[in-house]
């Protein structure tokens, strides 16, 4: 059913998108559906969950290469993955259920744990940076992690919204990274 739900969630977005169009797609009645699940919200929530499960065990972990190197991977692999990526479809649809988020409390508890894995991976590369002395020793793990952060999230909606290229906001990014984290003689050699 959450396979189905990922297809019906592509073909009509999350504000149109009924239970009736979950059933359909998976091939099952629409009580089969509610069965499992009461409402749409309810259904939402695994399905996020299932995505969330998807999205960490593609992180990269903090474990070998330097600090730098973890941080392009990271980078990289959140940024310019077309691979993983999701179709423009699903994307969009994503951002509908983003939008979402400040009228459900479970819809953005969901949300707020892909945040919260990512901030938690940057903060503790930067942090490993920066006792390396690979990074700026003057930069502060979590609220660099905490911009990074938001950087992303702004470049995912900058994609759907305005078709950006992950290639331009990648580029961006880690300008950002060779400027205010490096540290000065790293910056020099950067990715």
């Amino acid at each position: 059913m959450l396979e189905a739900t990922y297809w019906a969630l592509c073909q009509h977005g999350y504000a149109d998108l009924t239970l009736e169009d979950i059933a359909d797609e998976a091939d099952r009645s629409k009580a089969s559906i509610h069965y499992y699940y009461d409402t749409k919200e309810n259904l939402f929530i695994e399905f996020l969950k299932v995505l969330y499960e998807r999205y960490t065990a593609r992180l990269p972990s903090a474990d070998g290469g330097t600090p730098r190197e973890q941080l392009y991977a990271l980078l990289e692999t959140v940024l310019t993955d077309e691979e993983a990526a999701p179709g423009q479809e699903i994307r969009i649809a994503l951002l509908e259920v983003k939008a979402q988020a400040p009228y459900s409390d479970a819809i953005q508890t969901q949300l707020s744990n892909f945040d919260e894995i990512l901030f938690e991976r940057l903060r503790d590369v930067i942090a490993a940076g920066v006792e390396s002395d690979d990074f700026d020793t003057t930069v502060e793990p979590a609220p660099a992690a905490d911009f990074l952060v938001t950087a992303i999230t702004g470049a995912h909606t900058r994609r759907v919204a305005m078709e950006y290229s992950y290639e331009q906001l990648y580029e961006a990014i880690t300008r950002y990274a060779e400027r205010d984290l490096l540290a000065p003689e790293q910056s020099e050699v950067a990715h």
